[in-house]
């Protein structure tokens, strides 16, 4: 009896069965949103976790897959060259992108990094130098995705920095947008386009900076709250909270990138791109690369544990929440797969770790060891220029006066390791010979292009570098600026977390897996496996 009531049972799941409709899993994500926050701390994750909602960082943290420890592989930590390195997966010494800007022998002058002067701006007031992603050598991961679906995929580039859309764009793009401060507008290049597309010309009549100007900076939370933060800075006194944004409407458009509207700008119109272009609507993968760019401008200026770093991740998480809302919607959950990390992280300002005892120092230029050894040689000059903590030395002016060109540099380094302040300097052309330990070695091979970089590299203590006493900055090899978070969630992605030790260069090579296509030319990372279901 048991027996034939178990029949029954099974039988009659079977037969309600009938008729229902199957979901079938997509053979790949519709749409892959990559956002890179632009100067993110691995710890700001958990540090204002308390002050974080259900539905951003902690969305991503439940639902999907968090790789702890994340590192940038070499030594130029900068903008430009986290962009680039993430979405090649792949090191400034292959892809060019050895810094924001670097020195060129041959035009002697220095030279930026999306510098294009054979394209044109195209939207906005045109008064900004016209940019490109010629200077980058190696395919992005972007790239790969349009020659897998033969240029049928989209791909757009957003951020209000220039190098944080033309860079993850890629070559192939369809598009990177960035913001101009002089107009308030989202611009573009005769790279991409020669007019801008009428969605994104839609948004920018919208005057998006005016109407969040209007907002002004109110905290989230009251000032004494914000325990985490450093609310004795006399910084609060001169300008307290809240902090007043309606006097730059309709003319001080730049400000809006030093708040967290910016972010709330950046988002607005990665969701406009998204409907304009139609992404995610069909069975060919797009891709949307953002990059916020405001949590730098507010971290240099105002440093870590500062009460305007945390309200902007406040902020941010916020932003995020609506973001993923929007997305669930119009692309379907599940149906993205998403990635956030960061191109760098950043220094406490040396104030702050003076005044608790801590190492630090903001240094002030010293050319004794220049002046040094133009006396000992004869020199009438010895720097022709400096760029990313590298010295390039006077060749010509050197073999001018036919003297041994290794024996001056030799000497110039020997004068710059008597300076308290340094670490130790080098010798590019032998960084095996460096008093470093082998993984700060590599760090600097990696980052270092024989045809771009300087002869001396010149390493400064931990916590010190070149500003003012209220401000920070980053570039170091040091774990406060090369430590950076990595978050994957939706299509494809497994959920958990892993300590093993990964880098930003193995993004690209993991979303090439998940995708089924062919990685970056100039890839150097690896798949983490641990991601992918």
């Amino acid at each position: 009896m048991k027996k034939l009531f178990t029949i029954c049972l099974l039988l009659s799941i079977s037969l309600s069965s009938i008729g229902q409709k199957t979901s079938k899993p997509a053979a790949s994500p519709k749409l892959v949103v990559g956002v890179m926050v632009d100067q993110m701390r691995w710890d700001y994750i958990y540090r204002f976790q308390h002050r974080y909602g259900a539905n951003g960082f902690k969305r991503i943290l439940n639902e999907g897959f968090t790789c702890e420890n994340t590192y940038i592989s070499y030594a130029q930590t900068v903008t430009a060259a986290g962009h680039a390195s993430v979405y090649t997966g792949s090191v400034p010494a292959i892809n060019g992108i050895m810094g924001n800007d670097w020195y060129d022998r041959s035009k002697k002058r220095m030279v930026y990094c999306v510098e294009d002067d054979s394209v044109k701006i195209v939207g906005g007031n045109g008064n900004k130098e016209p940019m490109s992603p010629k200077n980058l050598f190696s395919t992005t991961i972007t790239d790969e995705l349009e020659l897998s679906t033969n240029f049928r995929s989209k791909v757009i580039g957003v951020a209000i920095k220039d190098r944080g859309s033309i860079l993850p764009a890629g070559h192939a793009g369809d598009a990177a947008y960035w913001y101009e401060s002089g107009s308030g507008k989202f611009v573009t290049s005769t790279w991409y386009m020669k007019e801008l597309a009428p969605w994104a010309d839609a948004f920018n009549q919208k005057n998006w900076a005016d109407n969040l100007y209007k907002r002004n900076w109110e905290l989230s939370f009251p000032f004494d709250s914000y325990v985490q933060s450093n609310t004795s800075d006399p910084a609060y006194s001169k300008s307290p909270f809240p902090r007043k944004l309606e006097s730059n409407i309709g003319k001080n458009y730049g400000a809006i990138a030093s708040t967290p509207w910016g972010n709330t700008l950046t988002l607005e119109f990665s969701k406009a791109a998204v409907e304009g272009e139609k992404m995610g609507a069909d069975s060919i993968t797009d891709f949307l690369a953002v990059s916020l760019s405001s949590p730098d401008y507010i971290g240099h200026a105002f440093g870590p544990n500062s009460v305007e770093v945390e309200d902007n991740y406040i902020k941010l998480d916020r932003d995020l929440a609506n973001f993923f809302e929007y997305l669930d919607k119009k692309v379907g959950k599940g149906n993205y797969l998403f990635f956030m990390t960061a191109d760098h992280a950043v220094a406490h300002v040396p104030a702050f770790m003076a005044e608790n005892k801590l190492p630090g120092k903001s240094m002030k230029s010293n050319k004794k060891a220049e002046t040094e050894t133009i006396k000992k040689f004869g020199l009438k000059r010895l720097v022709e220029s400096q760029a990313n903590y590298q010295f390039y030395l006077d060749r010509a002016h050197i073999d001018s006066l036919g003297l041994d060109f290794k024996a001056v540099k030799t000497y110039f380094i020997s004068e710059l390791n008597k300076d308290e302040d340094v670490l130790t300097a080098f010798d590019n052309a032998e960084i095996n010979a460096a008093n470093l330990p082998s993984e700060f070695k590599e760090m600097f091979q990696n980052g270092f292009n024989q045809k771009l970089a300087g002869d001396v590299q010149v390493v400064y203590k931990p916590n010190y570098f070149f500003g003012g006493a209220t401000g920070t900055t980053h570039g170091s090899m040091f774990p406060y600026d090369s430590h950076i978070p990595l978050l994957w969630m939706g299509w494809g992605v497994h959920q958990g977390k892993t300590n093993r030790k990964v880098y930003m260069s193995d993004i690209a090579a993991t979303v090439a897996a998940i995708l089924r296509i062919q990685m970056p030319s100039g890839n150097v990372g690896s798949v983490i496996h641990e991601v992918i279901k």
